[in-house]
C-alpha cells in the first residue's frame, strides 16, 4: 500500500511542476499590447494618444458629437442604457402608430355609418348580385 501512495504524491507532484512552468510560458509569451478588461469593450487602437477622461463623466447612454468624444473603453452598463433608451423611444413610436390607426378606424367607421354602409348590408348586396348571376347562367342553359 504504501509504494501506491508514494505514486501518488509522485505524479501529483509531476503535475504541480508542469503546471508552474506551463504558466510561467504563458506570462512570457502574453503580448503587453493586449487589453483586457472584465466588463468593458475596447474601442481598437489607431493612433498612440493619451486617453480622455473627460467623457466619461457623461450619463450613460448620451450620444457623442465628435468621435474624439468617444472614450477608449465603454462598459456594458453604459451599452445597455443605450440600448434601453432605443427599445423606450421605439416603444413610444408603437404606442403613437396604434393610437393614430385606432383613430383612423374610428372616424372611417362613421364616414362609413353616414353612408349606410355595413358589413351585412355589404353580404346583402354580393349575395343579390350572386343570385342575379346564377339565375341570368340557369336562363342561358
Amino acid at each position: 500500500m504504501g509504494s501506491l501512495y508514494d505514486l501518488h504524491r509522485a505524479v501529483g507532484s509531476y503535475f504541480r511542476l508542469y503546471e508552474r512552468d506551463v504558466s510561467s510560458s504563458l506570462r512570457l509569451t502574453r503580448n503587453p499590447d493586449l487589453k483586457t478588461i472584465s466588463g468593458f469593450c475596447t474601442k481598437p487602437q489607431v493612433s498612440l494618444k493619451a486617453p480622455s477622461y473627460t467623457s466619461s463623466c457623461r450619463a450613460p447612454g448620451s450620444g457623442f458629437k465628435k468621435e474624439d468624444e468617444i472614450p477608449e473603453t465603454v462598459s456594458f452598463e453604459m451599452l445597455d442604457a443605450a440600448k434601453n433608451k432605443m427599445w423606450g423611444k421605439i416603444s413610444f413610436v408603437m404606442i403613437a402608430l396604434t393610437a393614430a390607426g385606432c383613430i383612423s378606424m374610428i372616424v372611417e367607421g362613421k364616414k362609413a355609418k353616414e353612408r349606410n354602409e355595413s358589413l351585412t348590408s355589404l353580404t346583402l348586396e354580393k349575395k343579390a348580385l350572386l343570385r342575379e348571376a346564377a339565375a341570368m347562367a340557369a336562363k342561358t342553359e
